[in-house]
């Protein structure tokens, strides 16, 4: 995921508002006793997502993908008042860890966490999104846009992680989980239900806005 000049990415870290003390101990412990701790959202690309939920007030979230809980914790700073948080995973190893950060937050109540298999769980979902954060497993990206797209407000936004891919995304030869990628970029670049821009933040964050049916 080096495609930013470190001491670049440095300087913008040193200049982005610090992390709750929360926070630093789930990157902290992450690091230290999870495996692919690289997943984790991380200081630069959670003040981002913060700013984003703090900028579009949303009163209800989708996140598809916990990991350690960082980006889910990052997202709920931006609820409304009275507003929910669904996050979705699979891994049913990292649930005690994760119940208890969630559990140590200001945001425990507002946060529904599920363990399962996202594609089965979503089409049982019957909450109007401000907001969906896609970020599991990138060969479902594109059918778990299309799972979301109509649960999604006009006006909603939609965000999906990764999109660069550690700048995969240009090899002549990509493997499966780059093409399902390139293939998303692709898919949402023509959608005309969405209106899209491709940050190249980290390792890149596709924002949607929807504005049609």
């Amino acid at each position: 995921m080096d495609l930013i000049n470190e001491q670049i990415q440095h300087y913008a870290e040193r200049h982005t508002s610090t992390e709750t003390d929360l926070l630093k101990k789930i990157d902290r412990d992450t690091h230290a006793k999870v495996l692919m701790p690289r997943m984790l959202s991380g200081h630069l690309q959670g003040k981002v997502l913060s700013m984003l939920s703090h900028m579009i007030r949303p009163k209800c979230i989708l996140e598809i993908g916990t990991y350690t809980g960082y980006s889910a914790l990052c997202l709920a700073e931006g609820l409304q008042e009275g507003g929910k948080l669904i996050t979705l995973d699979i891994n049913e190893e990292l649930e005690d860890r994760v119940r208890t950060y969630f559990a140590a937050s200001a945001f425990g109540e507002k946060i529904d966490y599920r363990i399962g298999n996202a594609a089965t769980i979503i089409p049982g979902l019957t909450e109007t999104f401000d907001l969906v954060f896609i970020d599991a497993d990138k060969e479902r990206y594109s059918l778990y846009f299309d799972q979301v797209i109509d649960k999604v407000r006009i006006g909603g936004f939609i965000m999906a992680d990764n999109v660069l891919w550690s700048g995969k995304v240009l090899n002549a030869k990509p493997d499966k989980d780059t093409r399902a990628i390139v293939e998303f970029n692709k898919k949402i670049q023509e959608d005309p239900r969405v209106e899209n821009v491709l940050l190249p933040i980290r390792d890149g964050i596709m924002l949607m806005r929807k504005v049609s049916l």
